[in-house]
């Protein structure tokens, strides 16, 4: 007979959270980040407080950014450790929907605990209830269910006993990784229930190395040996399978050249000669040349994502055959691929093992020197120092500051396109993006996130002023935890990013900058000022010299340093990139927006179905 321990529904939760281990032997769930509400604070915030030092549980400024930093923590750890948050119901929860479908579509872990309302529904409505007129069981944390991989809402104890496991199945399964929503009626959190022992015996996670079917293997092969001219794509499944070493012994043996998507790229050293450099809309000419002639498409570890394809207009060669190597079946088979269903390191190796003595040519040096010929002279230093600096200028005076432990992090606007074009990673981990998503806001908490994952990183998060102004309090978080990161603020004034894109597609320029946009009162914003009110250090420079002298003294500052940078909105790498499809109006007024179009149906001729 099973010995039983009586606790609440939190506490019984917390506990079984404290006791999952990952395949090192570290907690999977490294704390847990909580605002308390009064749909959480009775019941896991009582919880929690009893197991603080197994479990940390950190405070934070805001639902989302909260969620952001976790995420950001289980991506740098290659999902091998993850992060939970809780909050209240009501607003406290939906604050965190957007972290969910960051999480959902980069298919990282998190576990997401809101509170909710009352099993019982003795006080219906209770405070920050939404009531559906039609559908008595529903709360705002049915939201989730889209952007959870599982979800489950605990209405009596018991649940937990079936829950849990199922949650710690999602968060570490390679296949069906990502965020695990779990509704907890405020009520139950407070009902003590006689749970097993057992249930919170320690227990370790590891990761499964999925390996692929050999009849999948022989059909794969087969196909690629064929090619003349094939091309591998390397993606995030390499850095979380952790096959730096066979991806680039694959392609060295085989002479396959490589590019990288945003989540792939630092996959292979920037130098390598094999390594072309970044695919599609914001990829090197170089990459982009490799792939349009192409005549095999070796996927590994990426999900084709339309920055990636070109929107699916960039793999242009006739008869061209895509291959995907993806632990997930839903990736594998995507636009007609032939599916090699694994993890990305297990399934490199087999695929190596049938391909026999076949080797191609490789690529032609002078593709990759003309790319860098082109653009290495965007990221120098102006000439005019009273010119206002590019956003390439910026990323050269970072880069050249740059150790052998840095990571650059950036998830929105115009850097995560200048930077995948521009930034030379040299080690896997190096470069951290959120690009799935492009979630504005993401950046500051992620960089606090990144720097909590691994301590002895230097930790350089780019950022422009519209998305600091979404989301900088996880500032204040950093400052008062002492967790040490440089951000660099390019302010440019607004939107630029869009509004380039505003003025590709015909538009006029129309409240993206804040010039452009109806105001009683000019923006004069002091970033500086006001990154210090919040306890970061923090500087304003007027030009790159003056932002390597400040990017130089970062070693010597405790806790977030931030430096301010004013840039042109308007200047971008014209070198690189293909076509995205963003569709232009079919009629209109200006004639910009008509010419706008006329090129959008040309360009659309290109994007293929298969």
């Amino acid at each position: 007979m099973n010995n039983t321990i009586r606790l609440t529904a939190a506490q019984a939760m917390v506990r079984y959270i404290a006791a999952q281990k990952n395949a090192a032997g570290e907690p999977f769930i490294a704390g847990c980040w909580a605002i308390f509400g009064h749909g959480n604070v009775a019941g896991i915030g009582e919880a929690l407080y009893h197991v603080r030092d197994v479990l940390p549980t950190w405070r934070g400024h805001n639902e989302q950014t909260m969620a952001h930093a976790a995420i950001a923590f289980a991506k740098q750890s290659r999902r091998k450790r993850a992060m939970a948050v809780t909050s209240s119901i009501g607003p406290g929860a939906l604050n965190m929907v957007t972290a969910a479908a960051l999480a959902h579509v980069n298919r990282l872990p998190v576990l997401l605990i809101p509170g909710d309302v009352f099993a019982s529904r003795g006080p219906d409505p209770v405070l920050q209830q939404v009531e559906d007129f039609s559908d008595g069981t529903v709360s705002v944390n049915d939201c989730f269910k889209p952007v959870s991989r599982y979800f489950d809402r605990i209405t009596r104890p018991e649940h937990l006993l079936t829950a849990l496991p199922r949650a710690f199945r999602i968060l570490t399964d390679p296949a069906d990784c990502g965020p695990v929503t779990l509704a907890f009626c405020q009520d139950v959190q407070a009902e003590a229930y006689d749970y097993p022992e057992s249930f919170f015996a320690p227990r370790v996670w590891p990761i499964r190395r999925s390996h692929p079917d050999p009849a999948e293997v022989k059909a794969v092969a087969a196909l690629l040996a064929k090619a003349h001219a094939p091309v591998i794509v390397a993606g995030g499944g390499v850095h979380y399978s952790d096959a730096f070493h066979a991806l680039n012994w694959f392609a060295e043996t085989y002479k396959i050249p490589v590019v990288e998507t945003q989540a792939g790229k630092s996959a292979m050293p920037w130098d390598h000669p094999l390594n072309l450099g970044p695919v599609g809309v914001t990829g090197a000419a170089s990459a982009n040349a490799i792939c349009a002639r192409a005549d095999v498409v070796l996927g590994v570890g990426t999900r084709f994502q339309d920055f990636t394809t070109g929107s699916w207009s960039l793999f242009s060669k006739p008869g061209r055959k895509l291959i995907s190597l993806n632990v997930n079946a839903y990736d594998a088979m995507k636009h007609g691929a032939m599916p090699l269903c694994a993890d990305a390191d297990a399934g490199l190796e087999a695929l190596s093992q049938a391909m026999g003595e076949r080797h191609f040519n490789a690529p032609d040096p002078a593709l990759k020197a003309d790319w860098f010929a082109k653009v290495d002279p965007l990221t120098d230093a102006p000439a005019d120092s009273n010119a206002l600096p590019t956003d390439m200028q910026v990323i050269g005076a970072v880069q050249r500051v740059a150790l052998d432990n840095t990571v650059v992090i950036c998830a929105a606007g115009t850097m995560p396109g200048e930077l995948h074009k521009l930034w030379k990673a040299g080690n896997p981990g190096s470069y951290h993006m959120e690009y799935g998503f492009s979630t504005m806001g993401y950046e500051i908490a992620g960089a606090m996130g990144i720097k909590m994952a691994e301590p002895a990183r230097d930790v350089i998060c780019f950022t422009g002023d519209g998305t600091y102004m979404m989301a900088n309090s996880e500032l204040a978080t950093a400052a008062m935890m002492g967790i040490s990161f440089t951000v660099v603020i390019t302010d440019n004034r607004g939107f630029g990013c869009i509004n380039r894109l505003q003025i590709a597609t015909g538009g006029a320029e129309f409240n993206n900058l804040l010039d452009h946009a109806v105001h009683a009162h000019p923006s004069s914003i002091d970033f500086a000022a006001h990154a210090a009110a919040m306890g970061a250090s923090s500087v304003k420079v007027a030009s790159i010299s003056e932002l390597q002298d400040a990017l130089a003294e970062r070693g010597d500052i405790s806790g977030p340093y931030v430096i301010v940078i004013e840039t042109d909105p308007y200047p971008s790498t014209e070198y690189g990139g293909t076509w995205w499809n963003v569709a232009v109006p079919e009629v209109s007024s200006r004639k910009q927006v008509n010419e706008a179009r006329a090129a959008y149906d040309k360009s659309k001729t290109a994007q293929r179905a298969d």
